[in-house]
């Protein structure tokens, strides 16, 4: 079969979630970085994500005849068509509670982070307070998930990918992670030392970098 192609964005937190994933998995993938400015986003995007995606964003896969989007939906081909190195737990158990630490970091926590984005010029709006205080709560909740714990699940999961990912674009916009979470930064470095994740974020740090954006200073530069 031929090589996976990967559809990703200079700053696209999602297909970064799925690029790291394949690295991870030491799968062969042709990355295909859709055009992105500042004035127009992804507009327009690649021909193929208009394609398959109904909704147009990224990522999107294709593998032969298989088609698909969601970065979720990616991560479980993933594990399907590859199981070795595992990133999901062995247990059925095990494996749906870091499935929902997955759902949660794209379903619960990022939403807040969504809403930082618009109210960027507006940080003293109360929406945006609220915002900062709800991931403030959900980063103590990851904290007293990773009591005893390397990762958020045990071993490196795609849970943690997800959310390396998300906290990545909250201090980005407003909602770091602070020394009140001491476990959380610990893992926040144990995470970012992964070589899939220094090239992926890297090449993200390097692109905020030439387009003089801000940065995260514990963001790697490749």
């Amino acid at each position: 079969m031929t090589p996976m192609r990967l559809y990703s964005g200079p700053l696209s937190m999602f297909g970064a979630k799925a690029q790291i994933a394949a690295i991870e998995k030491c799968l062969d993938f042709e990355l295909v970085m859709a055009p992105f400015t500042k004035e127009d986003r992804y507009d327009p995007t690649h021909p193929d994500v208009l394609r398959i995606n109904p909704k147009k964003q990224l990522p999107v896969l294709i593998h032969g005849d298989l088609e698909i989007f969601d970065s979720t939906q990616i991560f479980e081909y993933f594990e399907d068509f590859k199981p070795h190195p595992a990133l999901w737990p062995a247990g059925a158990a095990e494996r749906a509670r870091a499935r929902l630490l997955e759902h949660r970091s794209d379903e619960v926590y990022f939403p807040h982070v969504v809403r930082l984005m618009l109210l960027e010029d507006r940080p003293a709006d109360p929406a945006a307070v609220a915002a900062r205080a709800a991931a403030a709560m959900f980063y103590e909740s990851m904290e007293a998930q990773l009591a005893g714990r390397d990762y958020l699940a045990g071993d490196l999961t795609y849970a943690d990918i997800a959310f390396y990912m998300a906290q990545l674009f909250g201090d980005r916009k407003g909602a770091p992670i602070t020394n009140a979470t001491p476990q959380l930064i610990r893992w926040r470095d144990r995470m970012t030392l992964r070589p899939a994740v220094r090239t992926v974020a890297g090449a993200m740090a390097n692109y905020l970098a030439t387009n003089r954006r801000p940065a995260p200073d514990w963001l790697p530069k490749t």
